[in-house]
């Protein structure tokens, strides 16, 4: 069989753009998805130009104005106790949130995807693989980030270190799944039959057609890794004083939740409105890069 059968043909670029317009128009139709998706691009925006869009540092302390109400003059989420801005530790929040989310699911997805693309194309590192996956299965997420945490030391490195290995068995067995169906495929025997090497097989044939998978996998994954920063930060964890991080404000505004509710509204509102974001976006993306749904419909 001559190897050309196999190469990309002229008309492909335009069936993956067709493909991609499809997908978009899928998606587009879930209102509470574009909701989501107005969220999410708030916080980047929020995040990329915080200096920008605050007139007081997150940190700096000023007692004479602590526990101001929401709607104050020059303060229009109100302070903390310390007399902190709340609305600028809420922004700047926004980085870390960011930065713990992408920061773990990039180095999840790293281990998860060569764990299993190794499990799933190689039968004989599959139970290997898979047994250490299973073991990693055997912890409760949240116990297994405690318990690394507890090695390394509380810092927001080590949150992200602590949810990226958290990550790695989902991603694994995801990944592992698609490649043992993508395998079987005629024209992956094809490749196989004229001497393609695994290397250009796996990255130029089998991890294309996960990608959808892992997309999906990756976006649900940040609103659980900054659900657990938030989580890992309100034991103490994760961020330490006075690092404006959202679950160490709710932490620090426990004390005072009956005289000043909105120490814990305030982050509390963040935490809920970006987690949902991300969890509505990766069931929209679900739903419109499913192959078996009609994307004409």
């Amino acid at each position: 069989m001559d190897a050309q059968v196999v190469k990309a043909t002229p008309s492909q670029p335009l069936a993956k753009k067709k493909r991609e317009f499809a997908v978009w128009k899928r998606f587009a139709k879930n209102k509470v998805a574009l909701v989501g998706l107005a969220i999410i691009i708030v916080q980047v925006l929020l995040a990329v130009f915080a200096p920008l869009l605050v007139q007081h540092s997150p940190v700096k302390q000023n007692l004479n104005l602590s526990e101001l109400p929401i709607g104050s003059p020059d303060h229009i989420l109100g302070t903390d106790n310390f007399g902190r801005d709340l609305w600028s530790r809420i922004v700047y929040g926004s980085r870390i949130s960011l930065f713990v989310g992408l920061g773990a699911v990039t180095l999840g997805l790293l281990g998860g995807v060569t764990l299993g693309l190794l499990a799933g194309y190689y039968r004989r590192l599959d139970g290997i693989i898979m047994r250490f996956v299973d073991l990693l299965f055997a912890f409760p997420g949240i116990l297994l980030a405690m318990l690394i945490i507890a090695i390394l030391g509380t810092s927001l490195v080590n949150v992200v270190i602590a949810i990226s290995i958290w990550s790695i068995p989902s991603c694994a067995r995801i990944v592992r799944g698609n490649v043992l169906s993508i395998k079987k495929r005629e024209y992956i025997l094809a490749m196989k039959s004229v001497g393609a090497s695994d290397t250009r097989i796996i990255f130029r044939h089998v991890l294309p057609n996960c990608m959808d998978s892992i997309i999906v996998f990756a976006t649900m994954r940040m609103a659980t890794a900054i659900l657990s920063t938030s989580s890992l930060s309100f034991l103490g964890l994760g961020a330490q004083p006075p690092t404006p991080e959202w679950g160490a404000m709710i932490a620090a505004g426990r004390e005072f939740m009956w005289t000043s509710p909105h120490l814990i509204i305030v982050p509390g509102i963040a935490i809920m409105l970006v987690v949902f974001a991300f969890n509505v976006v990766g069931d929209a993306l679900r739903d419109a890069l499913d192959p078996n749904m009609n994307l004409e419909k």
